[in-house]
C-alpha cells in the first residue's frame, strides 16, 4: 500500500515539474516574441521628442554666408543662450576649462523640415545630394555633411571663449542665427582627434572654393562708420575694424550657390552682378570677377531681406 502511494506521489511530482518546465519555456518564448515585436515597433514607430536647451545668437543672419564647416572662419562668433528652465547655471561649471566643445543642433531652416517630421513619406528626401566641392556631383547623403538628412540634426565644434551665467560665447562657428541647440559636450583631444583618419580625395581639396582676393571700396569705408553706430551695442564685435575683418574672412571662400558660380557670364558683365551677405543684420554688397577677386562695395541696414544672395 505504501509503495503504491509513493509511486503515485512520485508520478504527480514529476508531472508537476514537467508542467512547470513547460510554463517556464512558454513564458520565455512569449517574452522573446514581445521583445522582438517591441524592437520592431521601436525602429519604425517610436518618436523621441527633444526640447532645445538653448538658442544660438550668431553673426550669420541668414544661411547664405554661413561657413560649410566649423573653424574655417575664426572670427565667426555666436552666443549660446540657455533656457534657464532646463539649464541651471551650475550645469556650466567646469566647461570653461575646455578650449572647445561639441554642439548638437537642429537644421531648423530646412525647407522640408515640417513634412519630414509630420509626413515623412511626403518629404521627398533624396538619398544623394549635390556636393559643392565636386561642382554639383552627387554623393550619398551619409557621405556628406549636408543639412538635408533623414533626421535633420547637425554636429559642430566651436571654441569656448567665455562662460557668462546662462550663456556661452563661442567662436569659429558655422551656425546661423536662431539655431536650436540640443546639447553641448566638451571636446576631448585624446579621443576625439583620430590620428591617421582617412577621407576621400575630394574632401582634401581645400582651395576649390577659395577666392583670389578681398578688397573694400571707399563707399564701404564711409558706410560702415554710420552703420556701426546703430549696431555696436548689440554686436558680438568690439569695433567696426573687427567687423570688417569678419567680412574678409567670410568672403575668403566663395559663398555663392553652385548655380550662381556655374552661370555663364561675359567678362564685361561680371562686375554688374551684385551679391549680398547679411551679417548681424547688416547687408554687405559685393561683386566678384571671373578671376575670383572680390570687391565689397557697400554696407547698409538690412531692409527686410530674406536670404538675399544676388540681384
Amino acid at each position: 500500500m505504501i509503495n503504491e502511494l509513493e509511486k503515485s506521489l512520485g508520478s504527480a511530482t514529476e508531472k508537476s515539474a514537467s508542467e512547470r518546465r513547460g510554463r517556464v519555456k512558454a513564458q520565455q518564448a512569449l517574452r522573446e516574441a514581445l521583445a522582438q515585436s517591441e524592437s520592431h515597433e521601436l525602429h519604425n514607430n517610436t518618436i523621441y521628442p527633444m526640447r532645445p536647451i538653448g538658442i544660438i545668437q550668431s553673426c550669420f543672419s541668414t544661411r547664405n554666408g554661413t561657413p560649410r564647416q566649423p573653424l574655417l572662419v575664426s572670427l565667426a562668433r555666436a552666443c549660446l543662450n540657455f533656457d534657464p528652465a532646463l539649464v541651471p547655471p551650475a550645469s556650466l561649471e567646469g566647461l570653461g576649462e575646455y578650449s572647445h566643445c561639441w554642439v548638437l543642433y537642429v537644421f531648423h531652416l530646412n525647407t522640408d523640415i515640417e513634412k519630414l517630421w509630420r509626413k515623412p513619406s511626403q518629404s521627398k528626401l533624396k538619398a544623394k545630394v549635390r556636393v559643392p566641392r565636386l561642382n554639383g556631383e552627387r554623393k550619398g547623403v551619409f557621405a556628406t555633411r549636408s543639412p538635408h538628412r533623414p533626421c535633420p540634426i547637425g554636429l559642430t565644434v566651436a571654441k569656448v571663449e567665455e562662460i557668462q551665467k546662462d550663456k556661452v560665447l563661442l567662436s569659429g562657428v558655422d551656425l546661423v542665427d536662431g539655431t536650436p541647440v540640443l546639447d553641448i559636450k566638451p571636446y576631448l583631444p585624446y579621443s576625439d582627434s583620430i590620428q591617421g583618419a582617412s577621407v576621400p580625395d575630394w574632401v582634401k581639396e581645400d582651395c576649390l572654393l577659395a577666392v583670389a582676393s578681398v578688397s573694400f571700396s571707399e563707399a564701404f569705408s564711409s558706410s560702415i562708420t554710420t552703420c556701426w553706430k546703430l549696431i555696436e551695442k548689440k554686436s558680438l564685435y568690439a569695433s567696426a575694424d573687427e567687423f570688417e575683418s569678419l567680412i574678409t574672412q567670410v568672403l575668403s571662400w566663395d559663398i555663392r550657390s553652385m548655380s550662381q558660380r556655374n552661370k555663364p557670364q561675359d567678362t564685361s558683365d561680371a562686375d554688374s552682378i551684385v551679391y549680398h551677405l547679411i551679417l548681424e543684420g547688416l547687408d554687405v554688397s559685393y561683386v566678384i570677377d571671373n578671376e575670383s577677386n572680390i570687391v565689397v562695395q557697400d554696407v547698409s541696414l538690412r531692409n527686410n531681406l530674406e536670404d538675399v544672395v544676388g540681384t
